[in-house]
């Protein structure tokens, strides 16, 4: 494949300013990506003449962020890759600066890295998730006086990477892990000028008393100084949150190796950060040597936080309970490739459901998330991938050090971090013959004084290494009432008899999976089966579908009926615990994982409250009842074209409303107004218990708060026909626009009465013109996936061309569709 000119496109304009900073431009385009590895370096720069044997094996353009495993993560009849790629470009190189340097600055990629420009190694990097950054001047400078730099490349250089996530025993995160181990250059990838001497990283330390009567702030930078400059001039700015500068300071430098002080600052009543008000002070600073100046620029802010002993969480003084969730890096069609869009648009649905804590599992996230928590006022606990497994050798011990030294030196100036996370699971063996506690307390005590020596100012963590609970400042059990273990009614309970082992306790990780739209008549029938009183902590094979105790993870029906429930009671639960610091459900998003391929979707974790591609489910709506202030009404139900049951038989309504009252109609008729109260399970009060007609139903709310009125309403069919066996497929277009048709498939019995009950499983197929939309990891998006409620649908690009679609059910049968 012949090699794109990749223009880097920098004017005459940016040329001229060029002294006032660094100059960073994102690679985003004209990419070519190699699904294998190459025999070495030279097939990856060689001449290549088209129809010549060297023109393969054959390379696809790809834009970056790229993902090894954007579709296989979740492709339901293969595992997904992990082993070596090849990313290759070729690059216009124009430093503006007289003997500046030329760096490229990876934001992550998995999780073995090795870069060269033509032939000449040039970097590489172990680990997945943390920043790195390679230094190509030299090697920019040496390919240029080569024949083939004209004659070949004309004028450009050729730059390749190669990226490898094989797996490793010896290297963080274990593959045993529920979470996939991405490949690629899935985070953006830039392409940096600097001066010969520049800013490698600001540290800004902000402290303010609790009530925010004086806040100082201390400056500190770390200078990137290959040509050896001994001396320099520094200016620092402190522009307060709406842009003004408040205070300018000045140093010159006689030093400029380690970690400079460069100024120091005092702010009489600063502004302070909260989630309410997330207010972000600038710090701009200037380096200028030899008369050419490099700025940089970091957000930091005010604010005080303490985990009070035997208590709550103080922000500022006042408590804050910490409504939280948790993410993946991850998402329907791309995996850990996500762009800056979808990143931000996926915090900012965490916002709007009231979101203001977020443990960001489990590993370092992207720089994008941290910025987004700062600006949008969502306070974070953040950890390094020590995650299952066990505790391997020198090399894998030293990559943990390592990653958490970058990630606490790259995120040191977020605000929104409150925790730095040293392991997940811990206790969970697996990888090594060997699996010693003492040996692990030693590396987590190692790793907790390094935490603390490099950050004094934040908290350390885990989660679930009970053995371990006594070294950190903040321990996270494992508590899954009414999942894993136990009912959810025991949540409290539990909650409070594990906070009593603990200085400081936060529980992060509750909840539940939800094949998105599967809903019951029945959701709790299975808590009947579950024995109580011996504890809710999962514990080994809980997780797995087969054998063992009874439990709703394995014998409940997963349906979003159910989840809405468990979250309702223990959302209900936290507003009567004073004590508590707060919670965060596990998870926000449903994320892919290698390790549950069993799934209605296969291959996914499905416990989120939106979809892999940030469809909302129900259970949104039950945290935004209890979590916002901005009036909302939501009956349950979007996604329920049929419920069912006797003619006559009363049927429960719920609205999940913040509202103080609502008023019910159903066809048209009123059932009454209601009043809002937490304590009143289910739906805080908001039920009605209604006679549905059979066939088409109505059902319309009307929630006021205050003086405001919101409404929302659903139509759906009551079916009274009972079922029997599903016998036959039923295969019918249900919509078509843009290009897009989506087909449905439903099962009905001998009779022609749709199954509502079935949850067997179906696989689509097609030939022709179009492509099926599938590998998305969703209820909507996967060719192999359980019905829900006696149906499935899937989406067709139909290429403006002719298709046969195909659906199997094993036992059932198959049938097509001409589309």
């Amino acid at each position: 494949m012949n090699m794109k000119k990749h223009v880097l496109a920098i004017g005459l304009l940016l040329a001229a300013t060029f002294s006032q900073a660094q100059q960073s431009t994102r690679l985003n385009n004209n990419w070519d990506f190699l699904k294998q590895d190459l025999g070495g370096i030279w097939e990856a720069v060689r001449p290549v003449g088209k129809g010549n044997p060297e023109s393969v094996p054959l390379w696809q353009s790809v834009t970056l962020p790229h993902c090894v495993n954007a579709e296989d993560a979740v492709d339901p009849d293969v595992n997904y890759y992990q082993g070596p790629a090849w990313y290759k470009t070729q690059l216009a190189i124009n430093n503006p600066y007289a003997n500046g340097r030329t760096l490229l600055h990876f934001e992550g990629a998995g999780q073995k890295t090795d870069v060269y420009v033509y032939t000449t190694k040039v970097g590489s990097h172990v680990g997945g998730y943390d920043e790195w950054t390679v230094d190509i001047t030299d090697a920019v400078a040496a390919f240029t006086k080569t024949d083939v730099y004209q004659k070949q490349f004309k004028g450009n250089i050729p730059v390749s990477i190669r990226t490898d996530n094989s797996r490793d025993l010896e290297m963080i995160p274990s593959n045993l892990s529920d979470f996939n181990v991405y490949g690629g250059i899935y985070r953006y990838l830039n392409l940096i000028y600097t001066p010969a001497l520049s800013i490698d990283k600001i540290f800004a330390t902000p402290v303010t008393d609790a009530a925010g009567k004086q806040g100082t702030l201390n400056v500190k930078a770390r200078l990137y100084n290959p040509a050896k400059a001994s001396n320099a001039e520094a200016t620092v700015k402190l522009l307060d949150p709406k842009g003004n500068v408040v205070q300018q300071k000045q140093a010159t430098l006689s030093s400029l190796n380690g970690d400079v002080t460069l100024a120091d600052f005092t702010v009489k009543t600063p502004q302070l950060w909260s989630p309410e008000t997330p207010a972000l002070y600038t710090v701009q600073v200037s380096v200028t040597n030899n008369g050419v100046t490099c700025t940089q620029t970091t957000k930091t802010a005010f604010r005080n936080f303490e985990f009070v002993t035997k208590g709550p969480f103080m922000l500022n003084g006042k408590r804050l309970l910490l409504r939280g969730t948790h993410r993946h890096e991850d998402f329907a069609g791309v995996a850990a490739a996500l762009t800056e869009d979808m990143i931000r648009n996926e915090m900012v649905l965490m916002k709007e459901m009231g979101v203001n804590f977020i443990r960001l599992g489990h590993y370092q996230n992207s720089r994008i998330a941290l910025n987004l928590c700062d600006s949008l006022g969502i306070v974070a606990w953040e950890e390094i991938p020590w995650c299952r497994g066990g505790l391997g050798g020198d090399v894998y011990k030293e990559q943990a050090r390592r990653m958490l030294t970058n990630m606490i030196e790259q995120h040191y100036n977020h605000p929104s971090v409150i925790i730095w996370g040293l392991g997940n699971e811990n206790d969970w063996p697996g990888d090594f013959p060997e699996f010693d506690k003492e040996k692990i307390r030693a590396f987590m005590k190692e790793l907790n004084t390094l935490s603390h020596k490099l950050d004094p100012s934040r908290k350390t963590a885990i989660r679930r290494c009970d053995f371990c609970k006594d070294i950190v400042d903040v321990y996270s059990p494992s508590i899954w009432a009414g999942w894993y273990r136990g009912i959810y009614t025991e949540y409290k309970q539990t909650s409070k008899d594990e906070f009593d082992k603990v200085e400081h306790f936060l529980h992060v990780e509750w909840g539940g999976d939800s094949h998105a739209g599967r809903n019951s008549e029945n959701p709790d029938k299975a808590l009947v089966q579950i024995k109580t009183g011996g504890g809710t902590d999962e514990r080994a094979g809980d997780a797995s579908l087969y054998g063992g105790a009874a439990r709703v993870s394995k014998d409940g029906d997963w349906s979003e009926s159910y989840i809405c429930n468990l979250f309702d009671w223990h959302l209900k639960e936290q507003e009567t615990m004073p004590w508590l610091t707060g919670a965060a459900a596990w998870i926000f998003k449903d994320f892919s994982t290698p390790v549950r391929p069993d799934n209605p979707v296969p291959y996914m974790n499905q416990k989120g409250v939106v979809e892999r591609d940030l469809t909302k489910k129900e259970a949104y709506y039950v945290f935004q009842s209890y979590w916002t202030a901005k009036p909302m009404a939501h009956i349950y139900g979007h996604n329920w074209p049929v419920r069912w049951g006797d003619a006559g038989e009363e049927k429960m309504v719920k609205v999940y409303s913040n509202c103080d009252e609502a008023e019910l109609f159903l066809n048209g008729k009123s059932f009454g107004v209601k009043k809002r109260n937490s304590q009143d399970f289910p739906a805080a009060g908001l039920r009605w218990n209604l006679v549905f007609n059979a066939g088409n139903n109505t059902v319309k709310v009307v929630a006021k708060k205050g003086k405001e009125t919101v409404t929302d309403e659903i139509s759906f069919a009551y079916q009274t026909e009972k079922w029997g066996k599903p016998s036959r497929l039923v295969f019918e277009k249900i919509k078509e626009e843009n290009g897009i048709a989506t087909v449905q498939v439903k099962l009905l019995d001998d009779k022609n009465v749709l199954c509502l009950d079935a949850v067997n499983w179906v696989r689509f197929g097609l030939a022709g013109d179009g492509k099926l939309i599938d590998n998305q990891g969703t209820s909507s998006g996967s060719r192999l996936v359980q019905v829900y409620n006696g149906r499935a649908i899937i989406r067709i690009k139909t290429n403006n061309g002719k298709s046969v679609a195909s659906v199997k059910s094993d036992g059932v049968g198959t049938a097509f569709l001409n589309l």
